[in-house]
């Protein structure tokens, strides 16, 4: 083997372990939540027995930074089940399920006191922060949306033990004003794509094949893609509203040389016997023999030369 070939594959391993080891760290996450929210239906005995055989800690994958070990269970799920059963519990009747779930999750909680009859209860709740702090504990923030609109959000703090295996609410939830909304940067799509040239008709053409089943979306697809049509297929029209592209390519009125990419965001309106439903897209395209092919579909998980 090669001196050249042994440095690239010596290059790619840490990048092959770190992958290995998140896919890991995301599985023990995703069985220790469905363990937790399966031990709620058969009650707080259950649900104790779920929280201690947690996920364990899994140290950082190696990098050029320096190693740093944290633990692989976020505390999100268990701060999103006790918001959810203290918004519905009530101090008056503090042996109803949803109040002793609450108990049994914060033992040192206080109980919200409802005025009877009063519509209050959330029509879901969603963690949407998790913090975790210098001595181990967490702020996990929690959103509460009611059928009337309102949302409010909760901080929920959570201690871990030292494996990051167990769990604690430590309090009562504090209300907190919701996130800060980010600075979005300016789009790269900038060039109006016009409605009668070749590619928005291409564009056109391949959104009714994946969307509506119109045709078959390979026939639409770059060399080496691999993408399947939403299936079964949602919708039963599609029309392109508008394309915006990246480079100035993507505005001319003829299909330019081999190989050339473009870059677009593609405004959709479907339709299904629900009504209308306006839908954005980012995709890429790649011009080969006179015609405009998707090699890129940036706004799923499959890109050029990749697997659904």
């Amino acid at each position: 083997m090669s001196p050249d070939k042994q440095a690239s594959e010596s290059d790619a391993a840490p990048a092959m372990v770190a992958g290995v080891e998140l896919e890991k760290m995301r599985r023990r996450v995703r069985l220790s939540r469905l363990a937790l929210f399966t031990a709620i239906a058969t009650g707080p005995v259950a649900l104790g027995v779920a929280v201690m055989s947690g996920p364990s800690t899994v140290a950082a994958v190696p990098s050029d930074e320096p190693a740093v070990v944290r633990t692989a269970a976020d505390p999100a799920g268990y701060a999103q089940v006790f918001v959810d059963a203290w918004l519905r519990s009530s101090a008056d009747d503090a042996n109803r399920a949803q109040a002793r779930l609450a108990q049994f999750l914060a033992p040192d909680a206080d109980l919200p006191d409802p005025v009877a009859g009063a519509q209050s209860k959330p029509a879901s709740v969603t963690a949407v922060r998790s913090a975790q702090r210098e001595d181990g504990t967490w702020a996990v923030t929690v959103a509460a949306q009611y059928a009337d609109g309102r949302l409010r959000y909760f901080v929920v703090p959570v201690t871990a033990d030292a494996s990051g295996a167990s769990f604690a609410v430590t309090g009562s939830p504090g209300a907190v004003a919701g996130p800060a909304r980010a600075v979005v940067a300016k789009s790269p799509y900038s060039v109006s794509v016009p409605s009668d040239g070749d590619l928005f008709s291409a564009v056109e053409e391949f959104f009714a094949a994946y969307l509506t089943g119109a045709g078959a979306v390979d026939r639409y697809l770059a060399s080496g893609v691999r993408l399947a049509a939403v299936s079964p297929a949602p919708y039963t029209a599609v029309a392109v509203q508008e394309v915006w592209g990246a480079e100035e390519s993507a505005a001319a009125g003829h299909v330019p040389a081999d190989g050339t990419k473009v870059g677009v965001r593609v405004q959709v309106e479907a339709q299904d016997d629900a009504g209308r439903w306006p839908l954005a897209y980012e995709i890429g395209l790649r011009a080969r023999a006179g015609r405009w092919e998707v090699a890129a579909f940036e706004s799923g998980t499959v890109r050029e030369g990749g697997a659904r």
